[in-house]
């Protein structure tokens, strides 16, 4: 459907606004919000209603939903003042109050292919999750194995880098001794997840593994033992548990896939394999790599979101580390950002991307709001986590900043970018004033990568504050070594901080750390 206003064309299929046959961008949020305004024209619609079908119930501060108002008032040529076409109606909400005429949208087929190569799906690998099997002996018990099978396979179907197989299809191997490498072949995956479960009395241990059909090899292996005082609660954490260390596995398993193939041979795929392992090293050199690999997967797949989301926070975080400069990156990351979003709308990745190009441009509520998208999207989704934890404390909410941080590590144990949310958790503690704590938290995160700019810069202002003079010396020598351009300028000039007492509070642990 598409629905037609002024010079306006709304299409809620193509989703995309244009303005005398020109395209207007808009954020995704906002078209969001724009289509259900004018599709619910007829009345007047509540806040409560714009959170429940736009935010899908989590909180959103008046200021998060009054921008987004604005944005597409904005959009159409509109504002607060006027309110022309979008009218704000005091203590009850909005309408929608434009003449509005509703036509079908009809896509016609091209005459002709496409002529740029399409990205199959056969290029994802595919992932099945088997039945867990009943070790109780008690038949009874089929039912909580089945359980946590069906949530690792709806969590994993929230991750958009694989196919997962349905659950009609990979169930029906349940209590049937069958090789795993003719359950691949039969079902067309390259992963299997198989494990047990064994209850006795209020215990419960439950075993799960990662398997590589192709070779028959063991990824990754995890046995959980756990008293069973409530049950539902047990299987989430599990199923969580099980879902954040998979991905990772098979990011390194399909990495080390695309090493054994000729480089004339690699697709888009591969290419994007190889920039995610250079991505999470988050060093300058690996940062131009992976930049390199993702240019190149976008050159074969100009519609590839994924990789388009992965250029974009790549661009993000080497600006954020002061790799590269943020004026010139940022538009590139938006576009890209944005474009991937386009392609799927319900990636987690593709908000987290956007996600960070709003919150190094200083757009923390727009920022919050996209990482907040991405989790509801996929809530074991630790990268995204370990983003919001960093948006949340440069908008002053530290607290709030160190839990989601928590969150992060817990979804991460063999994550490659646990050093960073540690690095994170320490910078809230920071803001908090609890110095010790934010210093021991960043020797964690140094400890468990030697490397790390961020977590350089916690413990430099940290002891500056502290007044450890020889710790401070350490580590803004360390700092200066992983980003040599640091300075109070580029403090005060880079960093999205929402309050002034946190803008002046850490260049003032620098200043004390002996930086000029």
């Amino acid at each position: 459907m598409r629905f037609c206003f002024e010079n306006n064309v709304l299409d809620g299929d193509l989703r995309e606004l244009t303005c005398a046959g020109v395209a207007v961008p808009l954020q995704p949020q906002v078209f969001d919000l724009l289509l259900y305004l004018v599709a619910q024209r007829a009345r007047v619609v509540s806040k409560d209603d714009l959170i429940s079908q736009i935010w899908s119930d989590r909180i959103v501060s008046d200021s998060a939903l009054n921008s987004r108002i604005n944005a597409a008032r904005k959009a159409l040529g509109d504002d607060g003042a006027t309110q022309r076409l979008i009218k704000t109606i005091p203590r009850k909400g909005f309408r929608f109050i434009g003449e509005v005429r509703e036509d079908v949208a009809v896509t016609l087929a091209p005459a002709e292919p496409a002529a740029a190569p399409a990205r199959t799906v056969a290029d994802r690998p595919a992932i099945a999750v088997l039945a867990f099997e009943n070790m109780s002996g008690d038949p009874e018990q089929d039912y909580f194995g089945d359980g946590i099978s069906e949530d690792i396979l709806t969590a994993l179907s929230k991750q958009r880098w694989f196919m997962v197989i349905a659950r009609n299809s990979s169930f029906i191997y349940k209590g049937r001794a069958v090789h795993i490498r003719q359950i691949a072949e039969e079902l067309g995956v390259r992963y299997i997840v198989e494990g047990s479960v064994r209850k006795a009395d209020k215990r419960v241990r439950i075993t799960a593994q990662l398997n590589d059909a192709a070779s028959g090899s063991h990824l990754w292996a995890e046995r959980y033992d756990r008293e069973l005082v409530n049950v539902f609660a047990v299987q989430d954490e599990i199923t969580n548990a099980i879902v954040a260390a998979i991905e990772p596995q098979i990011h390194a398993a399909e990495n080390f896939r695309s090493h054994r193939k000729p480089p004339a041979s690699l697709d888009a795929w591969d290419l994007l394999m190889r920039a995610l392992s250079h991505y999470w090293r988050v060093t300058r050199q690996d940062h131009e790599a992976a930049q390199a690999l993702l240019e190149r997967a976008i050159g074969i797949d100009p519609n590839y979101g994924q990789a388009l989301s992965v250029l974009a926070a790549n661009h993000m975080f080497g600006a954020h580390l002061g790799w590269v400069e943020l004026a010139r990156v940022a538009p590139i990351a938006e576009a890209a950002a944005l474009a991937a979003v386009r392609c799927d709308h319900e990636d987690a990745w593709a908000h987290t991307g956007l996600g960070s190009v709003y919150f190094s441009t200083r757009r923390l509520a727009d920022a919050l709001s996209e990482f907040e998208q991405a989790l509801a999207l996929n809530p074991n989704f630790s990268l995204a986590q370990g983003y919001y934890a960093l948006a949340l404390s440069y908008a002053g909410r530290s607290k709030d900043s160190f839990e989601a941080a928590q969150r992060a590590i817990r979804l991460s144990p063999r994550d490659p970018s646990l050093a960073i949310y540690h690095g994170i958790a320490g910078y809230a503690r920071f803001t908090e004033r609890r110095y010790d704590e934010a210093i021991a938290l960043a020797r964690e995160a140094i400890r468990h990568r030697g490397d790390l700019t961020g977590a350089y810069r916690v413990l430099a202002v940290s002891a500056g504050m502290t007044g450890d003079g020889m710790l401070a010396e350490m580590a803004l020598g360390e700092l200066r070594r992983t980003q040599p351009g640091i300075s109070l300028h580029w403090i005060a000039t880079q960093l999205p901080w929402a309050s002034d007492a946190d803008r002046e509070h850490y260049p003032e642990g620098f200043r004390r750390a002996g930086l000029r």
